[in-house]
């Protein structure tokens, strides 16, 4: 490295190091670092003479010297620190102007004019095709929100660096095209990527929105399934009630067909008859009433479309659809899921039909269980009556 060069190096790291914004968080030290050392890359394959060799590695290391001035032309701010800079050093005027040309080819649009002013621009822009791409972009996003020249969201962000990469940014040496191209493709793609993914969940949750907004309240469907719920087990606990009792009398009828009947045939267990005949009545009408209280009551199980549309049908409930026809099912469900308020609307007739149903089987065993009780009683006392006055004299 000539001596120049070594001067150059150490002017501009002290320079961007002390007197550049802290919130330059992307055109600092380690990017102009990056932008020399991807000159040298270049260099160091196109073999160019000794003088424009030094005129780029200068221009690599003072390009971004303007920005200690600020953002604003930091281009021709860099120009002027660095022929101030050359000039000190007694560097020769001819090779000053050409070390600002080079420093004027790295601005936004310029499109190189030579092989020197395209290796100087692809070193500067070498970024896009290196693997730490994400990162040095982020960092670019964190600048210009820090200076307060603009504020990208992620997804802007992302569509102005595709755009950048598509319709602006080229490289210019063959050696570029051939060894950072294939990565800028790949930084590119990954990018689309992302992009895609992006709309795809917003997608999605806007239409986890949309039904979620559509959808009932999370209270309301509690309150329909832990009501259902409830309706029944109490159901259930009606038939368990009902088939114990029908059990019992099974179990006492059978008794006394068994073993009691056989016995009023001798005319000494004469007494007997009147307390047995009552007994075995109050089992049988509980017998009666548990089967009643247990037993289904289905409906006619068709409706019409009339009956649909005017939400007069609750489709929820077996006993109004068994007779009809697939289709006609599949129909007037796809019509009361695209109704919300007809939705609601069965449930709320399902609970009301449960309720009555439930009415109906308690009011049924709460007799069941007081006929049973007082036959059991009025039995009983009828036995002690008929054998206290007309049993057997001891």
């Amino acid at each position: 490295m000539s001596n120049i060069v070594e001067k150059t190096k150490l002017f501009a790291t002290d320079l961007l190091t002390h007197q550049l914004d802290p919130k330059f968080r992307y055109h600092n030290l380690r990017h102009t670092q990056r932008v020399v050392k991807n000159t040298k890359e270049l260099l160091d394959f196109y073999k160019l003479d000794a003088k424009e060799e030094e005129s780029i590695l200068l221009a690599a290391w003072l390009h971004d010297t303007g920005y200690t001035k600020g953002p604003e032309n930091h281009e021709a701010e860099s120009c002027s620190i660095a022929s101030a800079f050359l000039a000190k050093e007694g560097y020769p005027a001819e090779s000053m102007e050409k070390v600002s040309e080079l420093i004027m080819a790295t601005k936004r649009y310029y499109e190189p004019k030579n092989l020197a002013e395209q290796i100087i621009r692809d070193a500067d822009a070498s970024h896009f095709g290196n693997d730490t791409y994400a990162q040095t972009s982020e960092q670019l996003r964190e600048e210009l929100s820090l200076l307060k020249i603009a504020d990208f969201s992620t997804s802007s962000w992302r569509n102005a660096n595709i755009q950048m990469f598509e319709a602006e940014h080229q490289f210019y040496t063959d050696y570029a095209k051939e060894h950072w191209q294939p990565r800028k493709e790949k930084n590119l793609k990954k990018l689309k990527k992302d992009r895609k993914s992006e709309k795809e969940i917003a997608k999605k949750e806007k239409l986890k929105a949309k039904y979620k907004s559509e959808s009932p309240d999370r209270g309301i469907q509690t309150l329909f399934r832990v009501t259902l719920k409830n309706h029944l087990t109490l159901s259930d606990i009606a038939d368990t009630k009902a088939n114990i009792l029908l059990s019992v009398n099974a179990i006492i009828i059978s008794v006394v067909l068994s073993n009691l009947i056989p016995k009023l045939d001798n005319p000494s267990n004469g007494y007997l008859i009147y307390p047995t005949v009552i007994f075995v009545v109050f089992s049988v009408i509980s017998m009666i009433l548990a089967v009643l209280a247990t037993r289904p009551n289905v409906t006619s199980g068709k409706f019409n479309k009339e009956d649909v549309s005017n939400k007069k049908v609750n489709l929820l409930f077996f006993g109004n659809f068994h007779k009809m026809s697939l289709p006609d099912y599949e129909w007037a469900i796809q019509e009361l899921v695209r109704d919300k308020d007809y939705i609601y609307t069965s449930l709320t007739k399902d609970l009301y039909f449960l309720g009555l149903v439930l009415n109906r089987k308690y009011n049924i065993l709460r007799l069941t269980y007081t006929i049973f009780m007082m036959g059991i009683i009025i039995s009983v006392i009828a036995f002690a009556v008929a054998f206290h006055f007309y049993g057997p004299v001891r």
